[in-house]
């Protein structure tokens, strides 16, 4: 570890790791923020383009995204410190956990639109 700067959260305890790991880990880190801009930009797209939507579907589908690019936002910052510090210390990595939670919402969001445009 670098001696004499203070460095935040996860970048305080163990080794540092090869660098090649640290910037695979940041860049895991963005895909998971563009997942989550994607998920904002088709939220404003239903909200856009949606109206002829039935309006609980499409008050579900808008605040669903919306509320999914926020966890997704939040959980993949957790998990870049948590897989920083796990390679610090030399643990195994921590289980992904936003992967089952945004196949849960884009399988349920394109259901319920295939569901939508099948019955019209």
């Amino acid at each position: 570890m670098t001696k004499g700067r203070r460095r935040p959260g996860p970048f305080r305890v163990g080794e540092d790791p090869d660098p090649r790991f640290t910037l695979a880990n940041e860049r895991t880190f963005l895909a998971w923020i563009r997942t989550a801009l994607g998920m904002i930009a088709g939220a404003v797209g239903f909200e856009t383009f949606g109206p002829e939507l039935p309006p609980m579907i499409h008050r579900l589908l808008v605040t669903g995204l919306l509320v999914a690019a926020v966890v997704i936002t939040i959980g993949c910052f957790l998990r870049w410190m948590g897989v920083e510090s796990a390679m610090r210390r030399g643990h195994s990595l921590p289980a992904p956990a936003l992967a089952p939670m945004l196949v849960g919402v884009l399988a349920g969001a394109g259901t319920t639109l295939a569901l939508v445009f099948a019955i019209r």
